[in-house]
């Protein structure tokens, strides 16, 4: 299992407090220094990271553009952003500050190291709560998934969901193993959120559970997201395998009845719903032509994106 982390940004250029390393050590977690906005940002594609912690000491515009930056944005508000001040550079609004820049958890050093331990703990326990991260990939589940379809149907907004599962998975967790399993969920998150993320920076991608995953983009946006989703996959797949299965392009497995079969390589298929044409006015419906499309797309060989065509408009009369 990956080891998780506890991701710590100064503006200032201060270390952690010791508190925090004392907080993170009986844990098993690890802290984590970014010196940068911007490596904060990279930190969080590539680790496991649980919570940003960062210091709020003034002047604390830094700090507070930081909290206001993370969760503004669908790809980090799922991370708990917790914010220290120092009771020698705060002031009466400090708190209410940090607060209002969108920050979970505000602790000061004038707490006793009890109180600030407790409200590091609630913070954590409240991200899993009300977001439902999975434990592998650190995505929001089916809550956030169905809040943020709400949301857009809502708003008039046009978009497209895309759900991903992966073909022969289990044939391979079968193989290779669980851990091996899990290196392939997390391999196909990073891709999901890292690729989604550069063509449409206001999508969302959650994780159903196991190897199910879905991805909500603007409608203009979701082609070149699936097409690079799916390229991307392919370059990195056969990497999880055996030099001699990669060669072969199969692996032989076992049935529920002890007879042999080839079993391909993995591949990806994605199944697409969109409202350009048809009108939802609950997500439920979405979710149901998305696993049907899902089911869809899983019919045919390789990885490969279908988009679900059909109208509500009546078709014409000659």
């Amino acid at each position: 299992m990956l080891a998780r982390v506890l991701l710590h940004y100064s503006p200032h250029g201060r270390a952690a407090p010791g508190l925090v390393h004392e907080f993170a050590s009986t844990r098993g977690h690890s802290v984590v220094e970014a010196n940068s906005p911007e490596e904060l940002e990279q930190r969080i594609a590539h680790m496991h990271a649980v919570a940003l912690v960062v210091d709020a000491s003034a002047p604390a515009e830094g700090a507070l553009g930081v909290c206001r930056r993370f969760k503004s944005e669908a790809f980090t508000s799922v991370f708990p952003v917790i914010m220290y001040v120092d009771p020698a550079s705060a002031h009466d609004e400090s708190a209410a500050e940090a607060l209002a820049a969108g920050a979970d958890e505000v602790l000061n050093a004038g707490f006793s190291p009890r109180e600030c331990e407790l409200r590091l703990e609630l913070a954590l326990h409240r991200a899993d709560r009300d977001v439902g991260v999975h434990p592998t990939t650190l995505l929001p589940g089916t809550v956030r998934i169905e809040r943020d379809i709400a949301e857009r149907l809502a708003s008039g907004a046009r978009f497209a969901v895309c759900y991903a599962d992966l073909d022969h998975f289990k044939e391979f967790n079968d193989r290779y193993g669980y851990n091996h399993g899990d290196r392939v969920i997390l391999i196909l998150s990073r891709i999901l959120r890292e690729v989604v993320r550069a063509h449409s920076p206001t999508a969302f991608v959650g994780h159903i559970g196991g190897d199910d995953f879905i991805f909500i983009a603007p409608l203009e946006d979701f082609r070149a997201c699936c097409e690079e989703v799916l390229s991307v996959f392919n370059e990195l797949i056969d990497l999880q395998y055996t030099e001699e299965d990669r060669a072969r392009g199969y692996f032989v497995g076992k049935d529920r009845r002890g007879g042999e079969h080839q079993v391909p390589l993995m591949t990806l298929s994605i199944g697409v719903v969109t409202n350009e044409n048809r009108r939802f006015t609950h997500t439920a419906q979405i979710s149901e032509l998305a696993t049907e499309m899902k089911a869809y797309a899983k019919t045919f060989s390789g990885s490969i994106y279908v988009v679900d065509r059909r109208t509500d408009e009546p078709p014409a009369v000659r």
